[in-house]
């Protein structure tokens, strides 16, 4: 049932969850769930591909998104931290927007070293992205004009211009994903020999399409990079935001941005 965002959740101290449990339709006046299309069969889709998939999600009220935004000047956003959490667009009065699941893989998301004090002292660490050979897990996509990204990934930056930067990977993947039980690598199935870290489960068998790197901008910490845990990332999915400040986070301890992934 469709409710308005303001009712989402959004504990500063535990961010950016709750994300959603399934695609969903954002307005600054309602939230919708939305059901899925027939997935494309192919084994990876063009941003046109793309655009004409999320445009035949089905909101609560029987339309398309295609018949309630136009879809032709947006462009793909990866939203993998609270820019998918639909009480924080409500703040930054974000323009309607799907949130699409996707599934990235060999990427995983990890928290940034720096803290953002707007909320809740002494900070939040948002949610960033870095290489991780064999690992999955699920997060969202959106399609967004150019002026309206802009404005949604300068947010993050708070009273540090420059830390958010809209970057296009150059590895990794990410496709669509109509699983939304499909879960990550548990903690102990990672492996770590002092020196790299390596997946030991095999990753699941795609329900969907890659998607093209080439088109899909992604807000990465261009400032401290990701957190640095005595050589190992700390994913999102084995560590939330408080147990991992409270437990493991030192401050000044970080990969540089550009040393954990490739960009366009």
């Amino acid at each position: 049932m469709a409710n308005s965002p303001r009712l989402w959740a959004n504990p500063p101290g535990n961010s950016p969850l709750p994300l959603p449990s399934k695609p969903m339709f954002f307005s600054a006046s309602e939230l919708s769930e939305m059901s899925f299309p027939i997935m494309p069969e192919a084994e990876s889709i063009d941003l046109s591909g793309f655009k004409e998939y999320v445009g035949e999600f089905i909101l609560e009220n029987g339309k398309m998104v295609k018949d309630v935004i136009n879809l032709d000047n947006r462009r793909p956003l990866l939203i993998v931290g609270e820019l998918a959490n639909p009480y924080r667009l409500c703040d930054l009065m974000a323009p309607d927007m799907p949130i699409i699941p996707v599934r990235l893989e060999g990427i995983c998301r990890t928290w940034a070293d720096n803290l953002d004090a707007r909320d809740i002292q002494p900070g939040i660490h948002h949610v960033t992205l870095a290489r991780s050979p064999g690992w999955w897990e699920r997060s969202f996509i959106t399609l967004l004009e150019l002026p309206d990204m802009k404005k949604l990934v300068s947010w993050l930056d708070g009273p540090n211009s420059m830390t958010w930067a809209p970057k296009r990977l150059a590895e990794g993947v990410i496709r669509l994903e109509n699983d939304m039980d499909i879960m990550p690598p548990k903690f102990e199935e990672i492996s770590w020999d002092g020196i790299e870290e390596r997946v030991e489960v095999d990753v699941p068998a795609p329900n969907g399409p890659t998607l093209d790197l080439s088109t899909i901008m992604v807000p990465i910490n261009t400032r401290s990079g990701c957190y640095n845990s005595r050589g190992r990332v700390i994913r999102c999915a084995h560590y939330p935001q408080t147990e991992f400040h409270e437990t493991l986070f030192r401050r000044g301890s970080s990969f540089k941005w550009n040393q954990m992934l490739n960009y366009l």
